[in-house]
Parts: structure tokens; C-alpha cells; sequence
């Protein structure tokens, strides 16, 4: 259900811009949170999309065999683990700063709306590479909320964007 390389894929990403914000080496404390907002926010993305996809997968020969379309999950527990995950991550923000927490909810609608996009639009490859987006400026703003709006972040999440959006295509 969860590939783990899928999860820290943006992570280098998240780190980069961590460390341009505090102008060097972060606060150890700070990058744990990092680190557990964005594994959580990719956990809950990869399940909900299994749970939201799980008749599709059941039905072509390359997905088939996924953990629930095989028989070994079922699609509330996916859909509970998803839960939990979003709890960490709202728990991760919150421990960060007021304006991580108060943004949590704009990257879980981009996060989780990406499986939905697949069935009407083209364009989801770049939901998919905006919701990864979301790690280098959410990493910045972990840091730095009062330079929430310098423009490195931005610019970093765009290369994560297209990067996404390009190798997804």
C-alpha cells in the first residue's frame, strides 16, 4: 500500500529549502517535525488514492494485485490508516508554527484531491507535482513564517512541480 521511496521523494526538496531559510543548519527538532509532516502527508495520500482507486485497480492487469484489489486490506482500513495520517501531519503542523497548521488543510485538499483528478483532466500530472510542491515551501515556512512570502521557496517548489509533473507524464 505504501512505498516508502514514494514518500521520501520530496524530502531532499523539503531539507534544501529548511536549510536556506534558517540560513544554515535548522533546528534538529524542527527538521524531525519536518520529516514526520511530510511522510505522513504522503501516507495519507498513497492510501487514500488505493482506497479511491481500489475497483479500478481490480479491474487492469497492472494493478490488480495491489493490497486491496489482492484481498489483503480492505478498503476501511486504508481509508482509517489514511486518517491517521492526516492526524500526524496536523499534529507535525501544529508543532511546527500557527501558520503550518493553518495551511495543513490547503495541501490535504491538493494531496488527496490528486486521486480524484485522474478520472477528469489531463492536467493531473500537475496536481500530482503541486501536491509535492508543497514540501519545499511548507518546509520554508516551518522554519522561517515570517518570510512565508520570499520567493526561493516558490521557486523550488516549482522545480518540484514540473520535475513531478514531467516524470509522471
Amino acid at each position: 500500500m505504501i512505498k516508502v521511496q514514494h514518500s521520501l521523494f520530496a524530502l531532499p526538496w523539503a531539507f534544501v529549502a529548511a536549510f536556506y531559510a534558517a540560513g544554515g543548519m535548522p533546528p534538529w527538532g524542527k527538521l524531525g517535525w519536518v520529516l514526520l509532516a511530510m511522510v505522513a502527508a504522503r501516507c495519507a495520500a498513497m492510501a487514500f488514492n488505493r482506497a479511491v482507486d481500489a475497483r479500478i485497480d481490480a479491474e487492469n492487469p497492472r494493478t490488480k494485485m495491489r493490497a486491496i484489489p489482492a484481498g489483503k486490506l480492505s478498503v476501511p482500513f486504508t481509508l482509517a490508516f489514511a486518517a491517521a495520517m492526516v492526524g500526524l501531519l496536523l499534529l507535525a503542523a501544529a508543532m511546527l508554527n500557527p501558520l503550518c497548521l493553518k495551511l495543513s488543510p490547503v495541501a490535504l485538499l491538493v494531496t488527496l484531491g490528486y486521486s480524484y483528478t485522474k478520472r477528469f483532466t489531463a492536467l493531473c500530472h500537475f496536481v500530482l507535482g503541486l501536491s509535492l510542491a508543497a514540501a519545499p515551501i511548507g518546509a520554508w515556512i516551518a522554519i522561517r513564517p515570517d518570510r512565508a512570502d520570499a520567493p526561493l521557496p516558490y521557486l523550488l517548489g516549482a522545480a518540484v512541480l514540473f520535475w513531478i509533473a514531467g516524470a509522471d507524464i
